[in-house]
């Protein structure tokens, strides 16, 4: 069956926490109606007219875009305004619009990693650390007979994942004690009755994004009628978030060499680069969309080189003062990579969550810039 945008604003919610984005971004649902059937999904970077066309002739319900249509407040919507024109199609067509942008860009598999991932950049780490993912311990009573189920309940919802390891709990064995009062109906004992029973006290972590899928379905997988479960907040540095990555590549390689590997692989017709054609690159830097402001971040950390877009003039001789090779790969060639991969996650999560939601990838080319 299909589900309403609330469903799938809460799956956004799993992948990219609205809580991660910076304070002066606007994420989230920004028009539509949460209880929206939605049949169809459009992933892009961004609003224009063209996507809102496309959406339309394509018969699309919602559109989960990458940069916000709105980030200050509206005073009017007039259609000789772009903006305005946007909202009045949008609205006119019932299309619901939800955005992640800097959530996206911050959470780990963001559009950072997704950078460092198509150019072989390894062992990344925050270049600018920010906010950190929320984390809680999650205990439940179960008895004896129930316990690796209600175990799998929990674990298959990302609970239990330490780093590299994923299924990470503990159990410790006791005795719970309850009297069903009238009117219930319990999975064991008689109404009336102190009842004994051997249980365990099974005990995981799992992340803020996590928590309310994890616990729901715990309660499907726990035999009681009333499920008795602790949640406590932990304050424990478990992931740390930021903007950009900082890394390495298996092996040095010549900058200018670099330049030609990453146009190939953003489908980049040209590409502009501050420093020394025969530097050898091994650690690297990088932003995806505009980043100049971290050049010196990603100096401060060493990097032979940084990779962002949208770098101006004086941001390229601060570099060259600094001595840190800069490699402007556009604002969009290194954003609009998100939305394949974004596309793939979201298929398959709804998929393994049972919805009837197709999830496509806009192809509206909306690079405003023309070589020649």
């Amino acid at each position: 069956m299909s589900e309403n945008a609330r469903k799938i604003v809460e799956i956004m919610e799993m992948i990219a926490p609205s809580y991660l984005a910076e304070t002066w971004d606007n994420v989230g649902l920004q028009i539509g109606d949460l209880h929206k059937t939605i049949h169809k999904i459009l992933v892009c970077l961004e609003i224009t007219d063209s996507i809102i066309d496309e959406a339309v002739s394509k018969k699309v319900d919602m559109i989960i875009c990458h940069h916000p249509l709105l980030f200050q407040p509206v005073k009017a919507i007039r259609k000789d305004n772009p903006i305005g024109k946007m909202i009045h199609q949008l609205v006119r067509h019932d299309i619901v619009l939800y955005c992640a942008h800097t959530n996206l860009d911050i959470v780990l598999g963001g559009t950072n990693d997704i950078l460092a991932q198509i150019l072989n950049v390894r062992e990344t780490k925050p270049l600018v650390s920010m906010n950190k993912e929320k984390y809680y311990k999650l205990c439940v009573y179960v008895p004896k007979p129930h316990v690796e189920e209600v175990r799998d309940a929990l674990c298959s919802t990302d609970a239990g994942h330490i780093g590299n390891y994923s299924h990470c709990t503990f159990q410790i064995e006791g005795v719970g004690t309850f009297k069903p009062l009238e009117g219930t109906n319990p999975f064991i004992g008689t109404c009336g009755t102190v009842e004994r029973v051997s249980e365990y006290k099974v005990e995981t972590i799992v992340s803020g994004g996590n928590l309310n899928e994890a616990i729901e379905n715990m309660q499907k997988a726990h035999p009681y009628e009333e499920v008795a479960y602790d949640v406590i907040p932990l304050k424990n540095d478990i992931v740390k978030y930021g903007l950009g990555r900082v890394g390495e590549f298996t092996e040095a390689i010549r900058l200018s060499l670099l330049c030609e590997e990453i146009k190939q692989k953003l489908g980049m017709k040209y590409i502009r680069f501050v420093g020394d054609a025969n530097k050898q690159i091994k650690k690297i830097g990088l932003c995806t969309g505009s980043g100049a402001e971290f050049i010196y971040d990603a100096y401060e950390a060493g990097c032979d080189c940084y990779i962002t877009g949208d770098v101006k003039y004086h941001d390229a001789q601060y570099a060259t003062g600094l001595g840190i090779a800069v490699i402007d790969a556009g604002h969009f060639e290194t954003e609009n990579i998100m939305g394949r991969t974004l596309v793939q996650r979201l298929n398959k999560i709804i998929e393994e969550k049972g919805f009837h939601v197709e999830v496509i990838l806009s192809n509206t080319c909306i690079n405003p810039f023309q070589t020649i």
